[in-house]
């Protein structure tokens, strides 16, 4: 499993950052390893759902559970990836801190690609990361 953790400091509050991180129907327009998002259930704080993945069109499944106003959590239930993506608000004196968590792998054949799939993610969050501060900031 590969472990890939970044934070950012963001000059708002808790509550704007949570309003945006909590809209997971909104998550391609941050994290540009999603392609779409297709929601198949949704009970209170937990969703059913299947991302499309911008890494040759994989389709994986999660379950999405919100525990406001702090964590986001993504199980992946199938697909090519196995694992969670643990998003964090915490508010931090004036600022807000936001933290990320994946522990993911690769699964089957595509296990071999889980360094080079790992330098991605990390990308993909630096980037989703100043993409949300600039958001809540704005």
């Amino acid at each position: 499993m590969a472990v890939i953790q970044n934070e950012v400091l963001i000059n708002a509050p808790a509550s704007r950052v949570w309003e945006i991180v909590a809209d997971i129907d909104s998550e391609p327009k941050f994290w540009k390893g999603t392609k779409s998002i297709t929601n198949k259930t949704r009970k209170g704080n937990v969703t059913e759902r299947e991302i499309t993945l911008a890494f040759r069109d994989k389709v994986c499944g999660q379950t999405v559970t919100l525990e406001p106003p702090t964590t986001v959590t993504a199980a992946f239930t199938h697909g090519i990836i196995k694992g969670s993506k643990v998003v964090k608000v915490t508010e931090d004196g004036e600022s807000t801190r936001l933290s990320v968590t994946w522990d993911i792998a690769m699964t089957g054949m595509m296990s071999m690609f889980t360094s080079m799939i790992t330098r991605h993610v990390k990308s993909g969050t630096d980037m989703a990361l100043e993409a949300i501060k600039k958001e809540a900031e704005s």
